[in-house]
C-alpha cells in the first residue's frame, strides 16, 4: 500500500472514493421513484437483492477487509498485540453503529421495514401533520445511518476500488428501501412530489458527507496503525449492517429462502470477483 501522504496528494483516488459514496448514498432518490411510479413492492426482487447485500458486505467483511486489517496490524506490531488491536476495532465499529441504532427511537427507526403498499395512507390523511413528521424523522434517522456508512465506503475504496466498488453497490440497493420510507408518507401528507424527493435526495447526501469528512478529519492523521483500526472497524460496521438491517430486510420482504438464496449468491460471486480481479 501507497504511504498516506502519498495518498493524500492522489486526488484521483481520492474522487473516485467519494464519487462511489455519491452514488451508494443518492440510491434514496431511486426508492422515491420507485414509490412515485408503483403500487405494490416487488418483495421477491427486494428480498433477493437485500440478501445479494448483505453476502456482498459479510464475505468482503470477513475475507478482505478484516484479513487486510489483521495484516498491517500484525507488521506494525507484532502478532499478538496486532491480533488484539484487530479484534478491538472490529468491535469498536459495532458498538458505534450500535449506538447510532439505540439513539434512533423505535418509530422513526429506518429499519422498520416499509412496503410501498403499507405506508400510502387513504385521501383522509393526507395533509396530516403526523404523518409528514414520520417521513421527516424518517429522513434524520437515516442521514445518522448514512454517514458512517460513508465513512466505511470512503476508506475501502480509498484503500482499494476494487473492494469499494461493490461495497458501494451494496449499500445502494439496502438505501432504495429508505428512500421509500421517506418519500411516501411526506408525498401523501403534502401532496408534493418534489418536496418528498428532496428529503429523501437529503437524507442520501449523508454518505457523501461522511466520505468528506473522512478527507478532511481522518486522512490527516492516518498511519499505518490507525489505518488498521479504522479498516478493522468498518469491517465491524459492515457486518452489523448486514445482520442488524439488510438480512432481517430481507425475510421480511419475502420468503425467508429468497433470502438465503441472495446471502449465498452474493457470497459466491464476491468470492469469484475477488480471485478474477
Amino acid at each position: 500500500m501507497d504511504s498516506y501522504s502519498d495518498i493524500w496528494f492522489n486526488y484521483q483516488q481520492v474522487l473516485m472514493a467519494i464519487g462511489l459514496t455519491i452514488v451508494a448514498g443518492l440510491a434514496t432518490g431511486i426508492g422515491s421513484a420507485i414509490a412515485f411510479f408503483t403500487k405494490r413492492t416487488n418483495a421477491k426482487f427486494l428480498s433477493l437483492s437485500l440478501g445479494f447485500s448483505g453476502g456482498v458486505m459479510i464475505y468482503i467483511s470477513f475475507v478482505e477487509i478484516f484479513a487486510n486489517s489483521q495484516e498491517i496490524l500484525i507488521q506494525e506490531k507484532g502478532e499478538t498485540l496486532g491480533q488484539i488491536i484487530t479484534i478491538a476495532g472490529f468491535f469498536t465499529g459495532m458498538l458505534v453503529i450500535a449506538i447510532i441504532d439505540k439513539i434512533v427511537p423505535d418509530f422513526e427507526n429506518p429499519h422498520e421495514i416499509k412496503k410501498v403498499e403499507e405506508i400510502v395512507p387513504s385521501e383522509e390523511y393526507k395533509k396530516n401533520k403526523k404523518l409528514y413528521r414520520m417521513g421527516v424523522l424518517s429522513a434524520v434517522a437515516i442521514a445518522v445511518h448514512n454517514f458512517p456508512e460513508g465513512i466505511a465506503t470512503y476508506l475501502v475504496a480509498l484503500q482499494d476500488i476494487k473492494l469499494g466498488l461493490p461495497i458501494a453497490i451494496a449499500i445502494a440497493i439496502h438505501n432504495i428501501p429508505e428512500g421509500i420510507a421517506v418519500s411516501v408518507p411526506i408525498y401523501h401528507a403534502t401532496g408534493s412530489k418534489k418536496k418528498a424527493f428532496k428529503y429523501s435526495f437529503l437524507s442520501g447526501l449523508a454518505e457523501p458527507l461522511g466520505a468528506i469528512f473522512a478527507v478532511l478529519i481522518l486522512t490527516p492523521f492516518l498511519n499505518q496503525v490507525v489505518f488498521g483500526f479504522v479498516f478493522a472497524s468498518v469491517a465491524g460496521i459492515m457486518v452489523f449492517i448486514s445482520i442488524d438491517e439488510l438480512l432481517p430486510a430481507a425475510r421480511e420482504y419475502g420468503r425467508p429462502h429468497l433470502a438465503l438464496y441472495g446471502l449465498i449468491s452474493g457470497m459466491g460471486i464476491m468470492a469469484i470477483s475477488l480471485i478474477l480481479l
